[in-house]
This record gives structure tokens, C-alpha cells and sequence, in this order.
């Protein structure tokens, strides 16, 4: 078959038929974008792709770190040989992490092929104790941790649903239940209620199932596209951790979008500070995105010493390995944007303005009459949840599809975000939201800029939506 002369893209992807928007320049927190033949100018990256940009756009800084690694960089296969950047790039992530906390790292190229090898490490780990019988993932409803198949059963989302005929059976990928306390703390319900109703649920998903068959409990620290940026209550991450310990489970942490500094209250690169002691962290943590800030196509797995140690205390490797893990390239240039985030406070820097930007969406958005039902998230991670009753919460109708509406329109308005579906009802698709990611370089400036156009993008959409009888 030949190839129509008029064929619009050539890239399997998205739309297959259609070109989608491009972005064809940017610097610093800009991006000029092309898109149905038409160029957009000083669009505002308020989501930096998909939450990886920490450095912004042609970071001058990064030219230099790019070209040296290009030039003292060639391939070896990980299995067979290592290198020193990769042992670098990981020293460096246990050195600005709470101390024990972890030992060891495993690099790859994407948050999907961390996922992916967290789980066979998970696995093999209870093979070094001679624990056989564990055989069983634990993870939430409503969750997103991949696109790979053992990331997607993992996950519990309409993008997994279609895979469903293909996917681990839910017999060995249980599901406990999503937190969200927005919507399903009960009224009059107090916050240690509602962390005691879903650890209690947790446990007895445990026993039900026999202990001694469980490998892990997974969980987004702060989930992303799945849920919307819902930071969780108090006492219910190191909740987890405690029943981790008394069943002898492991502990995963999934910090692909919310890590690597994009929320961290002191400074560092990991997500749960903000909510469990830091003696007390997971004992695995998968990592992406700001890892290498777009420039390098890395993300990867850290390794307590307690699971270090069980695998050097018997066969002392790992099984099989990736063509591109550890690479040399992708693990320079990441130490690279690594050294400038801490080095410059640039973690201190998006947590300050991140929560500021969200202090002042929720001024902003919930003291007037429109479709925002809540604003939440820490640090440079926030989402905007949009309801049809701000009194019952109630749900648009997922036909009318406003979470990508509402990303067209701040498109039109000089902001770039993420709009999705399904963080009520993964299955029905119902529930609307955005989500705002911005690089750690952002100035008060950006973030005046950021509020002003999400809060007219709302406005404009409430204004529609009244006139078309929706609201």
C-alpha cells in the first residue's frame, strides 16, 4: 500500500491521522507553540509537558552539560560493564535523601520501565529470602503507574481497563481503596476517621488474601493523571508503612511525576517528606520526569539497604537486564540537572512558589461562582477539579469532556496544562480536572501570570457552559 501524498504525520501517535500541536521553540517558562498551521508566542508552560521540566526551556547551563556528555560518553551494556556516571548519578540521590533511607539505584528510560523493573525486583527480592509464595502486587483504585503491561496492572484507570483481556489478573494486582478525601471522607467523618476506614480496609485486603502471598504496596505519594494532585492525610502514608512492617510487605513509593524535587518541603528531591518521618521511608521509590528535566530521557528505582542487602545475602544480582539501563548519557546529563536544582535551591525555590500559586488559586477560584469544586496539592504539583455543584460535588457529564475543554481554552489563553478524565469514576470517565506542573525556575512573576490565566480560562468556561444550559 502506498503512502497518501497528503498524509498529515508520520508519527504513530495520538490522533495517527492528524499533526498535533508542536512545539517548535521555547525559553525559560515560554514555549512558542505551532498548531493547525498557526504559531502561538509567549504560551506559558504551566505543566511542563507531563511534569518534567525543572530547568525551563534552552537552559543555557544544560548546552555545556549536553556536549561534555556527548563527548565522554559511550555505550556499555549494564549487565556486562558499567560506568562512573551512572554510579555518580545514584551516589547523588542517596546522598540528598534522608540518610538509611536508600542504598542503591537501578537507571532506565522511562517512569512506565521503572515501574515495570520495581515489580520484578519486588519479586525477586522474597525469591533471595526463599519466600515463595509471594506472588501478589497491592496498589489503589484509581491509580496510573504506566503503559507497560505489568505498570498497567498495576494501575486501575479507563487507560487500563482497555488492556484489561491482557493485563495481570486482579487475583494477583489487588485493589485497595483510592484516597480521596474530598470525596469520600463522610460528613461529620474526621480526618483520623477517614485514614483509619482505609488502613482498616487495607489490612483486611492483607489478611483476606494469606500475608505470606503478598510482594508490595504501591502507592503515588502524590498521584498525578490519575487522581488530580490529592496530597494524603495525615498518618496515612506512615499508616501504610506500619502495616508494611507488621505483615512483612514492602513498601513502593511511585514519585515518576510528584518526585525528584517538584514537592519537597526541605529542599531534597522526595515527595514523602512532606508526610511520613524521614526514618521511615518506603523501601522502594520509583523516579522520573524532573530527573532529567526533558533533556535526558531517564527515570529509575531506589533501593533501601534492606533490599540491597537481601539480594547481596544471596545470589548477589539482578535478574536480566535493559540495553539502556544505567546509560552513561542519560545518567550525566541527569546529574547534571541534579547539581543545578540543589545547587541553585531550585527544589526550595518551586515549593515556595508552587504553594503560592496554589494559595492563590484557591483564593481566587473558590471565592467566586464557577465550575471549581476544589484546588489542591503541594509544592510545584496542583490540580483544579471541576464540579457541576460546588454544594453535592456534583459531576458534569463525562460527554461533554471539560477536563481537555478546559486545556483548550487555556491553550487559547496563553497557558499550557494538563486537562483530564475519571478521577471520580475511572470506569464512566466521570470527573474533570487540570493539572498545573510548572519548572522549578518559576519567579512571582510567572506565577501571578499562571493564576491570571487559569482564572480567566475557568471564567470563559463557566461563562459557556451557563450560556449552552451545563451550569
Amino acid at each position: 500500500m502506498t503512502i497518501s501524498k497528503n498524509q498529515e504525520s508520520y508519527v504513530f501517535q495520538c490522533k495517527i491521522s492528524e499533526t498535533p500541536a508542536q512545539v517548535i521553540g521555547g525559553k525559560g517558562t515560554r514555549i512558542t507553540v505551532e498548531k493547525d498551521g498557526k504559531v502561538y508566542e509567549d504560551i506559558l508552560d504551566g505543566v511542563t509537558g507531563a511534569a518534567v521540566g525543572a530547568l525551563g526551556w534552552g537552559d543555557e547551563y544544560m548546552v555545556g552539560v549536553v556536549t561534555d556528555a556527548v563527548k565522554s560518553s559511550t555505550y556499555s551494556y549494564p549487565s556486562l560493564m558499567g560506568n562512573k556516571e551512572s554510579e555518580e548519578l545514584a551516589k547523588f540521590y542517596i546522598d540528598h535523601s534522608p540518610k538509611g533511607t536508600f542504598a542503591s539505584a537501578l537507571w532506565c528510560c522511562s517512569g512506565s520501565e521503572a515501574n515495570e523493573n520495581c515489580m520484578k525486583i519486588m519479586y525477586q527480592y522474597w525469591l533471595e529470602r526463599g519466600k515463595t509464595k509471594k506472588t501478589k502486587f497491592i496498589s489503589r483504585m484509581t491509580s496510573y503507574h504506566g503503559f507497560t503491561i505489568g505498570a498497567l496492572s498495576l494501575s486501575e484507570n479507563a487507560r487500563a481497563d482497555d488492556f484489561r483481556p491482557i493485563l495481570l489478573p486482579k487475583t494477583q494486582c489487588l485493589k485497595m481503596p483510592v484516597c480521596y478525601p474530598y470525596r469520600f471522607q463522610k460528613k461529620g467523618q474526621t480526618e483520623a476517621e477517614y485514614v483509619q476506614e482505609l488502613l482498616d480496609a487495607l489490612e483486611k485486603l492483607i489478611v483476606d488474601n494469606d500475608p505470606e502471598t503478598i510482594i508490595s504496596v504501591t502507592v503515588e505519594t502524590l498521584p498525578g493523571s490519575s487522581l488530580g494532585t490529592v496530597p494524603p492525610p495525615k498518618g496515612y502514608l506512615p499508616g501504610i508503612r506500619a502495616l508494611c512492617n507488621k505483615y512483612d510487605i514492602l513498601m513502593h513509593l511511585d514519585e515518576v511525576m510528584c518526585g525528584t524535587g517538584r514537592s519537597n518541603p526541605n529542599g531534597g528531591l522526595n515527595c514523602w517528606e512532606n508526610f511520613m518521618p524521614l526514618d521511615q521511608g518506603p523501601d522502594l521509590q520509583t523516579v522520573g520526569k524532573t530527573l532529567g528535566s526533558g533533556y535526558a530521557t531517564i527515570a529509575g528505582v531506589l533501593v533501601s539497604p534492606k533490599v540491597r542487602n537481601a539480594y547481596i545475602n544471596g545470589s548477589n544480582q539482578v535478574l536480566g537486564a535493559h540495553t539502556y539501563s544505567s546509560h552513561a548519557f542519560n545518567c550525566k546529563v541527569a546529574l547534571g540537572v541534579q547539581k543545578k536544582l540543589i545547587g541553585n535551591g531550585l527544589t526550595k525555590n518551586i515549593f515556595e512558589m508552587g504553594n503560592l500559586m496554589g494559595k492563590t488559586l484557591k483564593e481566587k477560584l473558590l471565592s467566586e461562582d464557577n465550575i471549581v469544586g476544589d484546588v489542591r496539592g503541594i509544592g510545584g504539583f496542583w490540580s483544579i477539579e471541576l464540579v457541576k455543584d460546588r454544594e453535592t460535588k456534583a459531576v458534569f457529564d463525562p460527554k461533554l469532556d471539560l477536563g481537555h475543554r478546559l486545556h483548550g481554552i487555556c491553550f487559547q489563553n496563553g497557558l499550557n496544562v494538563m486537562g483530564m478524565q475519571g478521577c471520580v469514576n475511572q470506569q464512566t470517565n466521570e470527573g474533570d480536572f487540570i493539572t498545573l506542573a510548572p519548572s522549578f525556575i518559576i519567579t512571582k512573576d510567572d506565577v501571578d501570570e499562571i493564576v491570571k490565566r487559569a482564572v480567566k480560562s475557568v471564567n470563559d468556561l463557566t461563562a459557556a457552559l451557563k450560556k449552552e444550559g451545563e451550569f
